[in-house]
């Protein structure tokens, strides 16, 4: 899939709020929503008005950056949740919840979904006892993910849990940070999710 590869920061700047693509950089001063609260750009400071289609486009791109999806796999989720009981955009935001690099930034174990997903693709998670290295991976209720016996001395992840403790974990997940482990209570609900997304704007532009 293709990835973003420019200075992530410019994302967080081109959306006007903070969508935690660092990790811990963006708790801090560093932070460039907090020194250039503006787009990146010659003209950044100049903020247009977003036209109806604009508004629509610009929630897809935002939730597509906070979970580090492309437009393609996006796409294929829409579909998915389309065909899904229930209101699509809720069922959609639910399906990247259950990412399993998103699990893995929830229960702490990633500074950011990005290193959650270089973690999982170097191998160091397993779901019920078999290792799996997709970042796309769905969880599902029930199932436990837990860090590799031979890479609980990963020092990203020592640091992780170290720095992440006071994090708290959402009410669907349930963490053993001592064993280094973390299960799927029950799959994500809309008030689960606590990141600033419209997803109603999402089903409308796709439904044009």
């Amino acid at each position: 899939m293709a990835r973003y590869k420019d200075e992530q920061c410019r994302i967080c700047r081109r959306e006007g709020q903070k969508l935690f693509l660092k990790g811990s950089r963006c708790y801090t001063d560093k932070c460039s929503i907090a020194r250039r609260n503006y787009a990146p750009g010659q003209n950044g400071q100049k903020r247009k008005k977003l036209s109806e289609y604009g508004t629509q486009l610009r929630e897809k791109q935002k939730t597509k950056s906070f979970y580090g999806v492309g437009e393609k796999q996006f796409r294929k989720y829409f579909d998915m949740a389309s065909a899904n009981r229930g209101k699509t955009g809720e069922v959609l935001l639910q399906i990247l919840e259950t990412r399993l690099d998103n699990v893995v930034y929830r229960l702490g174990y990633g500074a950011s979904r990005a290193q959650a997903r270089m973690l999982i693709t170097h191998g160091s998670f397993e779901v019920n006892g078999e290792k799996v290295d997709i970042p796309s991976y769905l969880v599902k209720a029930g199932d436990v993910i837990s860090v590799r016996e031979i890479r609980k001395d990963n020092g990203f992840i020592k640091l992780n849990v170290e720095e992440n403790s006071a994090r708290p974990v959402p009410e669907w997940l349930q963490k053993d940070a001592q064993n280094l482990n973390g299960k799927v209570v029950r799959l994500p609900v809309r008030e689960d999710v606590d990141i600033p997304v419209e997803e109603h704007l999402i089903v409308e532009l796709y439904s044009k």
